[in-house]
């Protein structure tokens, strides 16, 4: 199986359903060595060669705090989907072994805040977090979208009819608007970050950044 030297930590990942196994593949893929822990056998007899390692065990159960600290990984992940339980007593174990980066995905706000309690690193809402993307993006105003925790956003649109024409310095997007355009993309050609003489076309799609709200503003523009 292939290595990438940049990215090789061991990465334990409990339960192989649809998020765990995509974070599982992607791991490998970027070098890491993963230990896949998933409790339906079936299901970890059909990962076995495509991670480094398939454990077939319940990670909800005490006796597995001995696995972990023979593994010793400095990052785990829990992808439970199924049970709020079995996916706390598994960050349990997880943080009782010491485990020095965990994170966990959340089936609830509920769940999110009993995670946070036990001392889980990171925690996850990739529903919630999907839904508030897809809901950004149903206009098609923007054609991706990234929200951190700050209020502050990362979004690909096409230009305002009132930047087309125009440099940046021309069109004032910053001042009128205080969002940053940080580059531009046109087909067939490389990115290129944005500096005041930069020309928008209508082949432009825009890398924007800035307040969430104020972002939202800016995309709105016919």
């Amino acid at each position: 199986m292939a290595r990438n030297r940049l990215f090789d930590d061991d990465v334990i990942v409990i339960g192989l359903g649809r998020f765990g196994s995509a974070v599982a593949l992607e791991l490998t893929r970027l070098g890491h060595r993963v230990i896949a822990v998933e409790r339906d056998n079936g299901i970890a007899e059909s990962y076995v060669n495509k991670v480094a390692k398939v454990v077939h065990a319940d990670m909800a159960h005490s006796s597995a705090l001995e696995m972990i600290r023979d593994a010793s990984p400095k990052i785990a992940i829990v992808g439970i989907g199924s049970s709020v339980e079995s996916s706390v007593l598994a960050a349990a174990n997880l943080v009782d072994a010491g485990v020095p980066s965990i994170w966990a995905k959340a089936l609830s706000p509920e769940h999110k805040r009993i995670l946070d309690r036990i001392g889980v690193h990171h925690v996850i809402s990739p529903e919630a977090d999907s839904g508030r993307r897809v809901a950004h993006l149903v206009n098609g105003k923007m054609l991706d979208y990234i929200e951190f925790d700050d209020g502050f956003a990362i979004v690909k649109l096409k230009p305002p009819s009132e930047t087309i024409g125009f440099t940046l310095e021309q069109s004032q997007v910053r001042r009128k608007y205080g969002v940053t355009i940080v580059g531009v993309k046109a087909p067939s050609e490389d990115f290129t970050y944005a500096v005041p003489q930069t020309k928008i076309s209508a082949h432009h799609m825009l890398i924007v950044s800035g307040p969430t709200e104020l972002i939202e503003r800016f995309a709105a523009r016919p």
